[in-house]
């Protein structure tokens, strides 16, 4: 008997010697596989990470569905606000390239950085995806795609809408709302909970329309769709989120800003969407006259100076900025943008993006542009006191900068940025051209009438032409307005019988010449109206009087004009 107790005892013994020779073994196998992974990673120029041991949390795992992580052999390990990191075993092959492409398009606000990973490093982070709940799938898995979008190409309504959307499933619903949305040239889609339901509106060339209602019982389930694909937070509903998607097309890409709000009555949600051939603008196509053309022309053509627009949220500013970049951005040109948010990607373009909560501010991102050496410089609003002189110093050092600036009229923007503390022996000769616009409503060719107007009206637009140049009375006889033609849309199928489709900006372009640089140095206070009275003795035409001008031709109506510019 102690005879077989000391066989068993060598037996264990042994089997122990062995396993940990193995373990042992194994350690130093994984650890030979590491150092080739760093050292693959570093021939190739890339970052290299061990997921080993690394805490991934659900919402990075989330990122890319798992079917798709182990077909390409990548994995997100990092998924923050404003950075995502994604680890892959093989980062240079042109599928994962492909794949990390698609990721970089739907998170394009983020900085999206990819680390080469061993595969028992990868392995070892995939293994996660098995505590993952059942039947949450992620935003790059749920994607919605064009085909989902095919089955509902025939609304061109909102009448349609509300015929389709109380028989379509509930899983449908978004698609069915993105899809319409597109068909009518929607920009924005609001779902907005209220106390006995949802209502859902459509913004239609800057007008927002009641598009239908839905039972509150299936909000719960379209806002967790919407956040699913934008990668928000389900679970969460008591603070602010702001998440985005991309859909793709034959021919065309809609990039798809989601924002969620708290509401008394449940979440507010607005997406807005941005279809990228919308703002594929060139400098004809903006509408401006042919004296206006010439002055933005002369303007921009200057290897230096400032170029701004001004004008309210929603006015139409990033689109004519990015019109004069693309009339810019040639061969030999180097351009960079700072913007916040990114709205349509350029190419050729450097663009930045820039991030308060870390300080990366627009008066930042200025300082270190410029030492990028850029011929053109963007800044997408000038809101600030050291963002304003930072682009003064810029301009008046042999850069062109283009910017925005919140006032009511193009004159306004000279009291405003000297309310910001700018020089004005500076700033006169920093400025080259200054643009004011809003947006007008198209009247629908389809439905177009001859209207006349009444006295009041014919009194305003009098009052308003009682100050113009010369070029201008030879397009409009103001002392004979009742003969003039004008139109109105009535309302038809093609417009959803809402009498106008699409919108065209209305302009107010100020040339800073030496009369005017003259009049800012030696008034320091100088007002929005004296500088708008030298603009107009100047030749300037106003926004109001260029939108009568554009109803005159029967584009927009005098209605309309009335109801931008006041």
């Amino acid at each position: 008997m102690p005879e077989d107790n000391n066989k068993k005892k060598i037996k264990i013994a042994r089997e122990k010697t062995l396993g940990d020779f193995d373990i042992k073994m194994r350690e130093i196998e994984i650890k030979e596989k590491e150092q080739a992974a760093k050292e693959k990673a570093k021939a190739s120029g890339l970052p290299y990470i061990n997921l080993a041991k690394f805490p991934i949390s659900q919402d990075a795992l989330k990122l890319i569905d798992k079917a798709e992580a182990k077909k390409h052999q990548i994995v997100c390990f990092f998924y923050g606000d404003r950075q995502v990191r994604l680890g892959a075993v093989n980062p240079l092959d042109e599928q994962v390239k492909k794949f990390v492409k698609k990721i970089k398009d739907q998170f394009f606000n983020k900085d999206i950085g990819i680390y080469l990973c061993s595969l028992y490093s990868f392995d070892a982070a995939f293994a996660g995806y098995a505590n993952l709940p059942a039947l949450k799938e992620t935003s790059v898995g749920v994607e919605i795609t064009e085909q989902d979008l095919k089955k509902f190409a025939n609304i061109k309504n909102f009448q349609e809408i509300e015929s389709y959307i109380r028989t379509v499933p509930l899983t449908d619903i978004v698609n069915l709302l993105l899809s319409s949305a597109i068909n009518v040239n929607a920009s924005d889609i609001h779902i907005e909970a209220e106390e006995g339901g949802v209502k859902v509106r459509f913004r239609l060339d800057g007008i927002l329309h009641d598009v239908t209602e839905l039972p509150k019982e299936k909000w719960k389930i379209l806002v967790s769709r919407v956040k699913l694909v934008s990668s928000l937070k389900i679970n969460v509903d008591s603070v602010p989120q702001d998440g985005s998607f991309t859909i793709y097309l034959d021919n065309d890409r809609v990039d798809v800003r989601v924002s969620t709000l708290p509401t008394a009555y449940g979440e507010s949600v607005v997406i807005r969407l941005l279809l990228f051939s919308r703002e594929n603008l060139s400098l004809e196509d903006l509408g401006l006259d042919k004296e206006s053309y010439s002055i933005l022309e002369k303007g921009i053509s200057r290897p230096n100076g400032m170029i701004l627009n001004t004008g309210p949220t929603g006015s139409g500013k990033t689109t004519t900025l990015y019109s004069i970049l693309n009339s810019l951005n040639k061969e030999g040109t180097k351009i960079i943008t700072i913007e916040d948010p990114i709205e349509y990607h350029l190419e050729g373009v450097n663009q930045s993006h820039v991030d308060a909560s870390r300080g990366y501010t627009f008066a930042k991102a200025l300082r270190s542009v410029v030492r990028q050496d850029p011929d053109i410089v963007m800044v997408g609003e000038i809101r600030d006191a050291d963002t304003v002189d930072t682009a003064i110093q810029a301009s008046l050092t042999g850069h062109l900068v283009l910017s925005t600036v919140h006032t009511n009229s193009a004159a306004g923007a000279v009291p405003r940025l000297l309310s910001m503390q700018a020089q004005s022996f500076l700033l006169a000769p920093a400025l080259n051209t200054v643009i004011g616009q809003r947006l007008v409503r198209k009247i629908c060719k389809e439905c177009k009438e001859e209207i006349r107007l009444d006295e009041k009206t014919i009194a305003y637009i009098k009052e308003m032409f009682s100050v113009i140049s010369e070029k201008i009375k030879e397009k409009i006889d103001i002392n004979n307005l009742a003969e003039q033609k004008f139109y109105m849309g009535k309302g038809c199928e093609k417009c959803g019988n809402i009498g106008y489709k699409g919108r065209l900006a209305i302009f107010e372009i100020i040339n800073f010449d030496e009369e005017i640089r003259e009049a800012i140095i030696s008034d320091k206070n100088i007002s929005e109206d004296k500088i708008k009275k030298i603009a107009i003795q100047k030749g300037m035409t106003t926004m109001a009087q260029d939108g009568i001008l554009k109803a005159l031709r029967g584009i927009t109506s005098v209605e309309e004009v009335l109801r931008v510019t006041g």
